[in-house]
């Protein structure tokens, strides 16, 4: 075992796009890393060397292969301090179009997986009464968009696990935080971590054919710059009382200005008829 008195990271998803950026912030910012990903050779190939850095196979879909990752890191450097659930994949697509294969596997890497993991890591932190679940959402996760069912089906529920998970782990110190990007030049949209439907009902054909060559535009024109949310990340972390949520990105933040703003509205339109549902007094 190399014991370190350094904050140990392990970062899911880190052979390639955001999770390589968040392996370098955290070295960069003096953090023990566990790098994890289905293709080892891709994460030590994306690695700078190291004693302060270990690449571990993890297909998050597999809890299995969590425990595996876990057990390793822990054997490595003896704890593990911070989780960042960062692995994802994108199926683009109309609710009728995508199949159940489709969807099944958007919730195994997107739900599941984030799932797997911290259940793997949760005994750690729980016997160091210490730690922070980190879980890479979207503005998916806050609002649902055309062309994204089963994508905001799974960021959906990763925030409603994540926001019940809270107040279960806070009692040993653990600290959860959900963060929602806007648009970032990663590689979620490239065809590595990118499938649609297939054009298959004509009735929404054309607007497939437009969303998929909107997505195909998109792609490598973000303009969030993903290294400056990899260090921004890096403070959130490091604060003594981390935040439940995180807004990355100007887009992020207006998207969840106008959920609230929508939210409002909707309390408020049919007030006396929604607060008017309780049991009748009893008159006698």
């Amino acid at each position: 075992m190399f014991m370190t008195d350094k904050d140990v990271w392990f970062i899911t998803g880190a052979g390639r796009g955001m999770g390589v950026d968040f392996v370098h912030a955290a070295l960069e910012a003096g953090k023990a890393v566990v790098a994890t990903g289905r293709d080892p050779d891709a994460v030590r190939a994306a690695l700078p060397g190291g004693d302060d850095v270990l690449a571990v196979e993890l297909d998050v879909t597999r809890p299995e292969h969590a425990e595996a990752a876990v057990e390793t890191a822990v054997g490595r450097f003896g704890r593990i301090d911070v989780v960042v659930n960062n692995a994802a994949n994108f199926y683009g697509g109309y609710f009728e179009e995508l199949s159940n294969a489709q969807i099944q596997d958007q919730l195994a890497t997107a739900l599941l997986g984030p799932m797997n993991v911290t259940r793997a890591v949760l005994p750690v932190m729980r016997r160091q009464r210490r730690g922070h679940v980190v879980s890479i959402s979207s503005g998916a996760g806050l609002s649902g968009f055309e062309f994204n069912s089963a994508y905001a089906a799974a960021k959906f529920a990763l925030e409603g696990w994540m926001e019940s998970l809270r107040p279960e782990v806070a009692p040993f110190g653990i600290a959860t935080t959900i963060v929602n990007p806007g648009f970032f030049r990663t590689e979620l949209l490239t065809p590595g971590s990118t499938r649609y439907a297939t054009a298959s009902i004509e009735d929404y054909a054309d607007r497939h054919a437009q969303q998929v060559q909107t997505y195909e535009s998109v792609n490598g024109n973000q303009p969030g710059d993903p290294a400056k949310l990899a260090r921004a990340l890096i403070t959130i972390a490091d604060q003594p009382q981390p935040p439940d949520r995180f807004l990355a990105g100007s887009d992020a933040v207006a998207l969840a200005e106008g959920k609230a703003d929508d939210l409002r509205r909707q309390a408020s339109a049919l007030r006396e008829l929604s607060t008017s549902l309780a049991f009748d007094d009893d008159p006698s």
